[in-house]
Parts: structure tokens; sequence; C-alpha cells
């Protein structure tokens, strides 16, 4: 019998890809047109639901959700006991609705000074008033005393002749680099950005901080620093200051992660500017400098010397996973897979009223209810819809994506299998809009089947308002992404219905300047979730559609995870 069911799963996958390829060559025609959701089931999706589901994960008593935590333990449980209440089965293969993510747990010791020697003058800097620094390699100390390099934008891409490091052998160095891609200018506009290098206005992987240390790995570094700027980086300092000051969690690797750069950290642009001062270079002109292709790395004469001590501990985190199975006999071996995550930052900092936990209202308590809300209305469907959902709340996601690259490397269901994911990041608190919005717009063609029930219901997708600040990389669909598989990313839209020009982007900036990341993220006597509603709405149908469609989705031409999805299909068809 188990030889006779991988043959026939063999087939299937077969007859995926064969479609798949059908569907590519006929040009990507429309097939989801007639496939509606009943109007019973969008409106079980209502804001007093998503309010209660809100109120409750985002409460003091949830302690901030921290991984590892009493708040993790609350958390899952919560959400556990809602998808057994809505009847969903566990997601699990093994029959729970738990897939474990180990993880170890490292906290920096916040009495660490960053000691900088220069010719003129040595500094020492305060660890969360001037630098942040962690490690995640799996040692109790780690130091460096190093020469430091000011290596610009800290950018190797071949596909833009790009190389900011010229072949400099910055093994045991501490690097300077600045935040973000380098802005290059366009040759024949200097106002605009040049949209053939790094994207133009919108950010690449390259300028992510997240490939900054993974570039200084490879490179053999001693440390990097970011300069933190508080516009390119779409953040202010109190963002890397928290996030540092807490237990940072990371996936274990065989070598316990040596391979990983020894020390990663942010600089204050202040002390950055004071550095350069010093040893008698302007700031400025060397980061216009950076932005030429034949930028070479300068020698700072400076040494710079750490040691960071860590506390050490294992633990089992925990993504939640639950499953609605589908009706089709072929087609339920095929999912579709909402993604919201469940965590925050727990206990740290306190803000100037002295409020030391990170309730996460908006961030992430909300996308998980919205989650929850689009589960309620699967199961209110007369029939189930022909592939199967999951709906997986992850852990980690504010440590680095964690929780979702674990199930993206350890999928509890072939990747092949997955047709597509949705994430969920985060709703609109504010009322209805005219729009909504869609990071990487374009992307795939999951796009489409949005715009299709969006204009349904008279409204429009906008791109991504702040493509710069490079959202496509900072979110869980992400990792689905780099797996291949089409992922859907989107967000509030900024043109509300009754406000006047400009609103959604006032109330964007509030956001990230006073809530983002920080405690007074919590709910708002301002909050209106009508448009919250109506957003969820659109990302059921989207969900509804694609697991009721034969076609796969896809990626679109020259986008970077094509090749990837291609690949993994044609592999999973050649499987005996």
């Amino acid at each position: 019998m188990k030889r006779f069911a991988f043959s026939l799963c063999s087939i299937l996958v077969l007859c995926s890809f064969a479609f798949f390829v059908a569907a590519q060559k006929s040009g990507g025609k429309k097939m989801t047109a007639a496939i509606n959701p009943p109007p019973s089931a969008l409106q079980a999706i209502t804001a007093d639901g998503m309010m209660s589901h809100i109120k409750r994960l985002a409460s003091d008593e949830f302690e901030g959700r921290a991984p590892g935590t009493h708040g993790e333990e609350m958390s899952v449980q919560y959400l556990e006991e809602q998808c057994k209440k809505l009847g969903l089965k566990p997601g699990n293969p093994d029959g729970t609705y738990i897939q474990k993510v180990p993880l170890v747990g490292i906290t920096t010791k916040p009495d660490a000074e960053l000691k900088i020697k220069t010719a003129g003058k040595d500094f020492k800097l305060k660890f969360g008033d001037d630098f942040v620094a962690r490690t995640v390699r799996v040692v109790n100390q780690t130091s460096f005393d190093a020469d430091m390099v000011f290596v610009g934008y800290g950018v190797e891409a071949p596909e833009y002749g790009w190389d900011d490091y010229k072949g400099l052998d910055v093994r045991g160095k501490v690097l300077i680099m600045l935040v973000n891609d380098p802005p290059v200018a366009d040759p024949n506009d200097a106002t605009k950005l040049d949209a053939k290098m790094f994207g133009g206005k919108a950010m690449t992987y390259y300028g992510r901080w997240t490939y900054k240390f993974e570039i200084a790995a490879q490179k053999g570094a001693a440390g990097i620093f970011i300069v933190h700027e508080t516009v390119p980086a779409a953040y202010p300092w109190a963002v890397p200051r928290g996030s540092f000051s807490v237990e940072n969690f990371d996936l274990v690797a065989k070598d316990n992660n040596m391979s990983r750069v020894n020390v990663e950290g942010w600089i204050t642009n202040e002390r950055a500017r004071e550095l350069f001062s010093t040893i008698g270079m302007n700031f400025d002109a060397m980061k216009k400098a950076a932005l030429r292709k034949d930028f070479k790395p300068v020698d700072l004469k400076a040494r710079a010397k750490l040691t960071l001590e860590n506390q050490i501990r294992y633990i089992d985190s925990k993504n939640v996973v639950a499953k609605l199975e589908g009706a089709d006999a072929r087609m339920k071996d095929e999912y579709v897979i909402y993604t919201a995550h469940w965590d925050h930052f727990g206990i740290s900092l306190p803000d100037a009223k002295g409020d030391k936990i990170y309730n996460g209202a908006l961030d992430n308590a909300s996308g998980c209810a919205a989650v929850l809300e689009i589960a309620k209305a699967f199961k209110a469907l007369p029939t189930p819809p022909k592939r199967s959902l999951l709906f997986l709340f992850v852990t980690a996601e504010e440590k680095g994506l964690i929780g979702s690259k674990y199930y993206a490397e350890n999928p509890l269901y072939p990747l092949a299998k997955t047709v597509a994911n949705i994430n969920i990041d985060g709703v609109n608190q504010w009322g209805r809009t005219k729009d909504i919005t869609v990071i990487g717009l374009g992307n795939s063609s999951l796009d489409e089947v949005l715009r299709e029930a969006a204009t349904a219901k008279g409204r429009v997708l906008r791109p991504d308002a702040e493509p710069e600040k490079g959202f496509y990389y900072r979110s869980d669909h992400f990792n689905f992404a780099k797996q291949g598989v089409p992922a859907l990313d989107p967000e509030a839209g900024i043109d509300f219905i009754g406000k006047p020009a400009g609103y959604g982007l006032q109330k964007r900036d509030e956001y990230t300047e006073k809530d983002y990341h920080n405690p007074s993220d919590e709910i708002k006597p301002d909050w209106d979730l009508s448009g919250a509603v109506e957003d969820t709405q659109l990302l059921f149908t989207v969900g509804y559609k694609v697991a009721n469609t034969a076609k796969y989705p896809q990626w679109s031409p020259g986008t970077e995870f094509k090749a990837k999805r291609e690949a993994m299909l044609k592999q999973a068809a050649q499987k005996p």
C-alpha cells in the first residue's frame, strides 16, 4: 500500500506540473472569475470577532508574547483553542496543532562598551545609547580587537556591476556599512533614482540588514556595524535599541552558528559622524563617494575593541498550524497557506511612561485575528473548497522571520504542492479605504486574483507606497517566496474614504514613529476595523478562488523566484 500511495502521489504531481506548464503557455488567462464565495461566508468575518481576538492576544496578561516565555505558552494555547473551537483539524500530520521550532536564545549583557582608538581621540560608546551588538554564535563570550574599515553600502552585486570590496581582504576586520541600497541617481534626471540600479526607489535584498550581516560573514569579518539613519532604515533608533536589548533567538546550525559573523551591530548616526570627523573624514562626503561604482574600501585608521557576555538557553518554540481538508479527492493534497506571526517583543526596556510590556496589538495580534476570521469564513462554507487550507501562526518573526523560515525549510506538506502563501502582518485599523496595498505588486498571478476580487467591490490595488523601505523582505511570506512558493503580502490602503488626501500616509508615519516595536502598540480609542474587515474579506476571497481553481498561481516573468518554483515542480514531477 505504501508503494502504491507513493506512485499515485507522483502521478498527481506530474499532472500538477503539466497543468502548470499548460497555464504558462496559455499566457495566464483568467480562470477565477466565476469562482466566488457565498455572501454567508464573507459575512462570517466581523469587526467584533477580530477585535475580540486582538484584545485577548494584546492584553498585558500575554506579556508581549515573546518566544520562550509564559506569553508564548498563553498565545499558543489561545490559538490552539480557537482552532479547535472552529472545528479545524490538527495541521501537523502527527495529529497535533504544533510544529516545534528548536531555538537558541542568546541574551547579551547590556553593560558592554565599544572602545574605539584613533590617532586623535579615544571613544567609549555605551550599549543602547550609542550602539547595539549581539552574536548569534552559540558561545558564552565573544570579542574582537580589530582595525575598522568603511565599505560603503557593503554590497557585492555582479548583476549591477557593483562591488564595494574591490578584492580587499576584510577577514578579521570590523566593517562599517551604510544602511539600505546605494541610492544611485538617474543619469538623465538627478532628482530621481536610476530604475536600472538596485530597483530604483524600491529596495532590493541588498539593502536589508540581513544581507549585510550575511555578506560580512562570507567575507570573514570580525564584526559589522550598520550606521543607523531613520529615513532609509524606515524606523527610529528605538527599534534596534529595543531589539538588541532583549533575548534574541535563532535556529542552531550544526556548527553552532560559527559560520555567522562574530558580532552583528548598529551604531548611531551621531557617533558614526563623530568617528569620521575625528579621523579627518567628512561623513557626508564618504556617503557620496560610496554612490559610485569605483568606490574602494577605506581604512579608517581606527581600532575597535568589544567583548560581549551572553546567557544561553535552548527552547522548543512553536508554530501553531491547523487544517481544513479540501473536498476534491485529487486536489485536497494541495495547499493554500495563510500565515501570521503570533510573537512580539515581550517585556523589555520601558518607554517614557514606564510601560515595559510590548503588547503588539497591530503587530501582529491583528494579523492572527484576521487569519482566525478567515478560518471561520471557510468553516461557514456549505462545502469546503477543493484544495486544503492551512492556517499557520508562526513564532519568532520579530527575531528574523525564524518560525516561517523553519516551516519553509521543514514543511509539513510538500512545497511543490503548496500552491500559494497569503501572509497577514497587521491590518487596517483606521477605517475603510478605496484601495488595498500589495507589497511587491506584479510579482505573481496572485495579484490578479486579488485585483479581480477588489474590482468586484469597486476597489483598486495600489503598489507599496514606500518601496524604499524593503517591506517585501521583512515578513514571513518572504521565506515561502525564497523557496519558490507564490506569496501574497497585502497591506492597508492609503486612500481613506471620507478622509483628506495624505491621511493614510500620515497615520502610517505616526505609527512607525510612535508605536512600531514600542510598548505603545496597543488598541487605541480611534481604531475602526471596518476597513480591516473589507480587506480580510478580499483575502478570504483570494484563498477561496485559488483553492477552487485548477490552475496553479505562478510567478511573473523575470521575478527572482520564478526559476526556483519551476525547478521545484519539475523535480517533483520526475520523482519515481
